[in-house]
């Protein structure tokens, strides 16, 4: 199967979020699923992305009630502005998932950069082979496609875990809070969602 990703920051999950356009299968049954059939981590994504602005990535947190003993795990973390921010004004540790060398190795340097570099580690990996156990907090800023393959491993997480998607709901699960705002820093508007291990699911209208 082809892909080929387009991704704009976010946070978010993760700072981004990936558009992704998705090739012809080729000798795939029909009841084979996306990530069956990337269940080898990738590496060469045709991305690009935009960096989240600063005052979302904090109401980000503020949602999720981060503390100094959470552990963050940024699904796509891009320049690892989510995990940095929040090792820097909570002193929590975090986690970034990137699959993009440049990126990754940027993410890195800004830690250091921000002196949390003890703190923070950023992963050059599939966010889709992401072990996520140990995950208190996720961040996620991801298409509605993507949510629905990382439902049941996200449903698998321990009780009490904290996830504030950007902008797209995960399918069939009830949001704890929502909210719109607007950036100070763009102008442009945002949702928020918070959700809360265990799920509850949606009821139907």
């Amino acid at each position: 199967m082809r892909q080929r990703c387009v991704t704009r920051g976010y946070v978010g999950s993760s700072a981004w979020i990936a558009i992704c356009v998705w090739g012809a299968w080729v000798g795939v049954g029909a009841g084979t699923t996306w990530a069956q059939e990337n269940s080898k981590p990738r590496t060469e994504p045709d991305c690009v992305f935009v960096p989240t602005p600063h005052d979302i990535v904090e109401r980000m947190l503020e949602m999720a009630d981060v503390r100094k003993d959470d552990v963050i795990y940024d699904l796509g973390c891009g320049d690892g502005r989510i995990v940095i921010q929040a090792a820097k004004k909570r002193g929590c540790r975090g986690v970034g998932f990137e699959i993009v060398p440049e990126l990754a190795q940027k993410a890195r340097a800004d830690a250091k950069r921000n002196g949390v570099d003890h703190l923070v580690e950023i992963r050059e990996a599939d966010l889709f082979q992401a072990d996520m156990s140990e995950a208190t907090v996720l961040p996620m800023y991801l298409l509605p496609k993507m949510l629905k393959e990382l439902k049941p491993k996200l449903a698998g997480l321990k009780a009490g875990t904290r996830i504030v998607s950007h902008d797209y709901r995960i399918p069939d699960v009830k949001a704890d809070k929502v909210e719109t705002l607007t950036s100070r820093e763009t102008g442009a508007e945002h949702i928020l969602m918070l959700y809360t291990l265990p799920f509850q699911e949606q009821e139907s209208d």
